[in-house]
């Protein structure tokens, strides 16, 4: 299996988006995925831990091949995900998941249907899920449910909900969460959200409250899949303590927590701005990381920082939550260089050679139009940050931000980052992230 998998990446680079092949012949890569792939609004299942956790795609023609989106519906909207990087190698599709080192490879089940594996080639072990798909919109079919339960936890949630949250891990390690849900007024069953934790945010989340299988409870489901995390969180809602949820969290092959949540306004996540931050005694970075353009190195003490405002992402190619904030970061630097001020990108990868990681990192710059410096500064995991960036104390998240002022001395450092998919604490972060820009430009 992992040979296929492997074989299949490599038709992929070969005859991706920027493949010379044309439509025009039934036998080219284009012509045998646009036969696959009808145009139109799908629906995934993708099998794991026993359950069936959904997504929704929509394929489109541009330029005469087909492209993917994935559609995930939230508080603040939908993104789209555009996945052009699409080959064919006998009768299995790869589609390519946008910036992360993933795909889905299907085959055809059917008219209109689809069967086949999403694959993501950056981990550990071979790491496989199986997925149908079929022509189809709704995320969740429209659920029948009696009684005047739905109403009266509607009631709780009219506009927005906010719920004081607690996962809890196999390890019966714990940390706090704040859970985010609004429901559709046009579909009463129909919910969206989204969690909040002091690492980052688990972004657009979109569900349905139902019958479970007996009929005798109603559950709250929410899913998302951007390509690189696939989450599904249920739970039970309890008709005579609607206030307060019990659940299940499970993420991917193998990844299962439970949490609970009770419903509080006032909930809140630590102070990110306090997460993480220097040793005694230490004020500056000192590093020196090799750049993604071969034979060159990043170091804040390059002329080209002296003397500016300094804005360092520590970030990965694997991570959602630094796609939000680089597709903020990216757009913002370029309205904002001219005022004295630059962003440094440190890439944490997968891989620990240079090479493939220097390439996912490139990938990532060109793909996010991402006009700042990114350097290769080690691999994916808060030990090797600590290790490559000794200053620092309880480094907790990828991304983190770190500030640096004029002389070069660091002045905050911000744990995660709560995306697009947030809703009100997405504008909250641009505007906090602005005001401490501002102020550090201003002295």
């Amino acid at each position: 299996m992992k040979a296929l998998s492997l074989a299949l990446l490599g038709t992929t680079l070969l005859a991706g988006c920027n493949s010379t092949a044309t439509s025009g012949s039934a036998d080219t890569p284009a012509a045998s995925a646009a036969a696959l792939l009808t145009p139109g609004p799908w629906r995934g299942e993708l099998a794991i831990q026993g359950q069936q956790l959904p997504f929704l795609f929509e394929v489109k023609t541009e330029a005469g091949k087909p492209v993917v989106y994935l559609v995930n519906k939230g508080l603040n909207g939908e993104e789209r995900l555009r996945c052009d990087e699409i080959s064919a190698a006998g009768d299995s599709v790869t589609i390519r998941l946008h910036v992360f080192d993933a795909a889905l490879v299907v085959r055809a089940d059917g008219k209109n249907k689809l069967k086949g594996t999403w694959v993501k080639y950056d981990a550990k072990t071979p790491y496989r899920v199986p997925l149908a798909a079929a022509v189809g919109q709704q995320l969740f079919p429209n659920s029948t449910y009696s009684g005047n339960m739905l109403p009266a936890f509607h009631k709780e949630i009219r506009h927005t909900a906010i719920y004081k949250t607690q996962f809890k891990g196999s390890d019966g390690a714990t940390y706090p969460a704040v859970g985010v849900f609004k429901y559709d007024s046009l579909n009463a069953d129909k919910i969206s959200g989204t969690f909040l934790t002091s690492t980052g945010d688990y972004r657009y989340l979109n569900g349905t409250v139902r019958l479970n299988k007996g009929n005798s409870a109603l559950e709250l489901v929410l899913s998302t899949f951007d390509g690189s995390h696939a989450f599904l969180f249920t739970s039970l809602i309890d008709k005579a303590d609607i206030r307060n949820l019990n659940g299940d969290f499970y993420s991917g092959k193998s990844g299962h927590e439970t949490w609970t949540a009770t419903l509080d306004p006032k909930a809140k996540l630590p102070d990110a701005d306090t997460l993480t931050y220097l040793k005694k005694g230490e004020s500056r970075l000192n590093f020196k990381f090799p750049s993604v353009v071969a034979g060159s190195s990043i170091s804040p003490t390059d002329p080209k920082y002296r003397g500016k405002v300094v804005v360092i992402q520590v970030l990965g190619s694997w991570c959602p939550n630094c796609m939000d904030e680089t597709k903020f970061l990216a757009p913002w630097y370029e309205k904002n260089k001219a005022r004295g001020v630059e962003v440094i990108g440190l890439g944490y990868e997968r891989m620990p050679e240079y090479a493939p990681a220097a390439a996912r990192l490139r990938q990532l710059k060109e793909r996010l139009n991402m006009g700042y410096d990114l350097a290769v500064a080690g691999v994916a995991n808060k030990d090797s940050v600590a290790k490559s960036m000794p200053q620092l104390a309880k480094f907790l998240a990828f991304p983190t931000t770190i500030f640096l002022d004029k002389k070069g001395v660091v002045r905050n450092i911000h744990t995660g980052y709560n995306g697009p998919g947030t809703g009100k604490y997405y504008a909250e972060e641009v505007a906090s992230f602005n005001r401490t820009v501002d102020k550090l430009l201003k002295e």
